[in-house]
């Protein structure tokens, strides 16, 4: 068996507008590279969405929850990020972090984007594949169709959107992000230099994630089938928490292994993480060092996996 020469660290992040979210356990911090060129770094603890904290211990279930968590987290970063380019009122932010504002924008944000996503991903592949059912009478194929459609609808979505010049660099601040985390997940300190030539692509990336939302849906509903019109509808609504919990557990399981069958299946979401992240420049990777370092105690880590000692 091929030796791991990386380990798992257990944190993960976000790109926000000209910064990086950092998450660690309860606690996150969100680096911002100011218009002036300093670096705001404010740090704040998230309590989960779930009801019971033991809900995001239990397989399947918690993935729902932390789906759940990384979309209102997120949103919530991402707002705060992007108030420093809207408001002069930069030196409250600096000292408060992301505020009660920030909070309920982005809960409103969150459900208007989960309708969105529903109705993008989900319904309008389901439509598009009817379609075709005055040709093809097996509801199998019809299925497979559909699946196709969807899986084409979200890498058109992403290359649609890599486009932009505002998401360019956001993609490039993502870059980033995964360089630091597979830098240190791979033995190495936390320097401009050795997070330059780390690979920008992870396996427990977001875009990997919503791959295997695609995935296991398509998957899901060529063996489940309703013939009433209108509850093939409701079901696909309704089957969303169990594939997220389902994709959940694939990727955290793909950042904890390293077998044939788990590379198999990540090869797909690291491709699409070609579209999704972008080289970022030595500020950015500044950035994220500073994101990550206010989280996580990256020297102990090294100490402790690899008997690096600093």
């Amino acid at each position: 068996m091929k030796k791991r020469t990386d380990h798992y660290s257990g944190i993960g992040g976000q790109a926000v507008l000209e910064g990086i979210m950092m998450k660690n356990r309860d606690k996150y911090s969100v680096a911002v590279r100011l218009p002036n060129g300093e670096i705001n770094v404010a740090m704040e603890e998230y309590e989960s969405f779930a009801p019971f904290e033991g809900l995001n211990n239990i397989p399947f279930v918690r993935g729902i929850f932390n789906f759940i968590d990384s979309l209102i987290l997120g949103t919530r970063t991402l707002n705060y990020s992007a108030s420093f380019y809207e408001e002069d009122d930069i030196d409250r932010k600096k000292k408060d972090g992301p505020g009660v504002g920030e909070k309920i924008i982005s809960a409103v944000t969150v459900i208007v984007s989960l309708i969105f996503a529903v109705g993008l991903f989900m319904l309008l592949p389901y439509f598009i594949s009817q379609f075709v059912r005055r040709w093809i009478l097996s509801d199998t194929v019809i299925a497979v169709v559909e699946g196709v459609v969807r899986i084409v609808i979200f890498v058109l979505y992403l290359v649609l959107i890599s486009c932009m010049k505002d998401i360019k660099r956001v993609f490039m601040y993502h870059g980033a992000e995964h360089k630091c985390i597979n830098c240190i997940e791979h033995g190495l300190p936390l320097t401009i230099e050795n997070v330059a030539m780390s690979s920008r692509q992870h396996k427990r990336c977001g875009t990997s994630f919503l791959f295997f939302v695609v995935f296991v849906s398509v998957v899901l509903f060529v063996f489940i089938r309703v013939d009433d019109p209108v509850m093939r509808v409701v079901v696909r609504i309704l089957l969303l928490p169990v594939i997220a919990g389902i994709s959940y557990e694939i990727i955290r399981l793909a950042g904890r292994s390293d077998n044939v069958i788990i590379r198999f299946l990540s090869a797909p979401g690291l491709m699409l993480q070609k579209l999704t992240t972008r080289e970022p420049d030595d500020e950015m990777i500044e950035v994220a060092i500073v994101a990550v370092d206010a989280v996580f105690d990256w020297r102990g880590y090294l100490n402790e996996e690899f008997n690096y000692t600093l």
